[in-house]
């Protein structure tokens, strides 16, 4: 990555500079280097002179003008120039020569283009997705599960050991799997969707011989569990490495194993007839209660088994774990924080809240009758490609708002059909050139602007992975897929493919098949398909 040879020349530069005694010898920061808005202010831009310039007592100015001053970037031939701007921004703008020499080399790497080894092999457990397990996803379960599925492919890319994993709440005492047993015996919820009602109907015979709410709740919930594993698997194309359930921890004495061990450390103390632990010592903001009182059933709280799940994940030997939940979840995070401090995992810990969606006719997901939207009537609706696509193109953190409408457009107005469509044209090209020979291209006839802006765009790719591995920031994709496209169009209108030249043309056919690579992988990573005729 160019990127990184740029910070690598810049931590050379200031090593050099406090070996010859110019700067004072201290911990050279951590780079950063970042892509400017503005085209003037250069393809990267670096303020590493503004940040060193109180420790070695020097004006930025004179800071950057010392490292562009070094010789080994003048040896680096990586640049068509360099500049520095007040304060003290130094400005890198790319030569021509590197530019088209990228062309060769994404072609060398090809479907590997853009994987990278920053993750080193280390162990990475994402897990994603755990609805209530009493009813078919909804739309708001679409976002964590795409968001989910695509940072583990990010991930993995990056050089990471992933496991992708699905907790199931399945334990017969879960309050949602008593509110189901009651709602089959007809004492609680009224409202039923008519796919439980035919389950219920089903397993009739089954449910008379079961007493009890839990029981009957539990037996619903694993018919419930079925089909949702099979939608997730065949519908939504999430492959799972571990499908981990609640019922298990139970049955295993996990939970009871943790219950004992809490209580051994003096963990746990009685208050109001009920068990609370002590989660403030570490970090969180109260105690809780993790068995509840013998006037609320004396039975063990949600929070409990989680604590029992979590033993289990850190001592499986995760150097990295992503819980990915939705927003009722967020007052769960500290507890669980407080928790792994409790369980003394060094490992870390990154807790993502998957906000609130809404479809564009201002709906709200909500549990209440008439108002449980399926994620299954979306994807039927406007197709898997383009439900991926648009839940990916926001922050997770933020709310927001699914333009149904927009997703089933087949036109240009449509963000995943535009991507698809630049890829689909990129084979129509490639189609009709046949019997080239990319092997002996003359990259150096790739000198229109429009060409060196789309190799620009191509050899972000490898940024874009590193950048969502380390911040989670997945909108960075389609946000890519989109840019490469317009920036592809722009190309194909400016600089005729299929020409007389036959030189210039084989040139130009790599520049697309390149492309077609790279829009591939950024499609691949998101688990959207690249169509080949549209």
């Amino acid at each position: 990555m160019i990127r990184q040879e740029v910070v690598n020349l810049i931590e050379k530069s200031i090593k050099e500079f406090q070996k010859e005694k110019v700067f004072l010898d201290f911990i050279v920061p951590k780079i950063k280097v970042e892509k400017p808005e503005e085209k003037t202010h250069g393809d990267y831009a670096a303020n590493v002179a503004m940040v060193i310039g109180k420790t070695v007592k020097k004006n930025p100015m004179e800071i950057a003008n010392l490292l562009i001053t070094n010789s080994k970037w003048q040896t680096a031939n990586l640049f068509e120039k360099v500049e520095i701007v007040e304060p003290g921004f130094i400005n890198f703008f790319i030569s021509k020569e590197y530019l088209q020499r990228q062309v060769n080399e994404i072609l060398k790497q090809g479907e590997k283009f853009g994987q990278l080894n920053i993750g080193k092999s280390q162990k990475t457990q994402v897990e994603f997705i755990s609805a209530n397990p009493t009813g078919s996803l909804h739309i708001g379960n679409g976002r964590g599960a795409f968001f989910g599925d695509t940072l583990a492919n990010v991930l993995k890319w990056a050089g990471y050991e992933v496991t992708r994993e699905y907790f199931i709440n399945n334990a017969k005492i879960n309050t949602q799997i008593k509110l189901l047993g009651q709602t089959a015996l007809g004492k609680g919820i009224t409202y039923l969707n008519e796919n439980l009602k035919t389950k219920i109907e089903k397993l009739k015979s089954k449910l008379e011989k079961i007493q009890n709410e839990g029981g009957i709740g539990y037996l619903l919930a694993q018919e419930v569990q079925k089909d949702n594993r099979d939608f997730i698997a065949n519908k939504l194309k999430i492959k799972f490495d571990n499908w981990i359930s609640e019922e298990e921890l139970y049955r295993e004495n996990k939970v009871d194993k943790i219950y004992n061990w809490l209580k051994k450390e003096n963990l746990i103390y009685q208050k109001e007839g009920a068990q609370w632990i002590k989660t403030s010592q570490f970090g969180d903001s109260q105690d809780w209660v993790i068995i509840r009182s013998e006037a609320e059933g004396g039975e063990p709280t949600y929070l409990l088994s989680d604590i029992a799940y979590h033993r289990d994940k850190f001592n499986r030997g995760f150097d990295r774990i992503i819980n990915i939940w939705g927003a009722d979840h967020q007052g769960h995070v500290r507890k669980i924080k407080a928790v792994a401090k409790i369980l003394d995992y060094r490992g870390d810990l990154d807790i993502l809240i998957s906000q609130i969606v809404r479809l564009k006719s201002g709906l709200k997901i909500s549990k209440r009758k008439g108002e449980v939207i399926t994620l299954e009537w979306l994807i039927n609706e406007v197709g898997l490609d383009a439900a991926r696509f648009f839940y990916l193109m926001k922050s997770l953190d933020t709310q927001m708002e699914f333009d149904v409408e927009l997703a089933k457009e087949k036109s240009q107005k449509s963000p995943v059909y535009y991507v698809q469509y630049a890829h689909a044209r990129i084979c129509s090209i490639l189609r009709k050139a046949q019997n080239t020979n990319l092997k002996t291209i003359n990259h150096k006839l790739l000198i229109h602007p429009s060409e060196l802006n789309l190799i620009k765009q191509l050899i972000r790719l490898p940024e874009i992975v590193e950048d969502i591995a380390k911040d989670y920031q997945i909108q960075r994709l389609p946000q890519y897929a989109m840019d490469l496209a317009t920036v592809f169009h722009q190309f194909y209108r400016d600089c005729k493919v299929l020409t007389e030249n036959s030189s210039l043309q084989d040139a130009r056919l790599a520049l697309v098949l390149v492309t077609k690579i790279v829009l591939k992988n950024t499609l691949n990573l998101m688990g959207i398909s690249a169509p080949e005729k549209m």
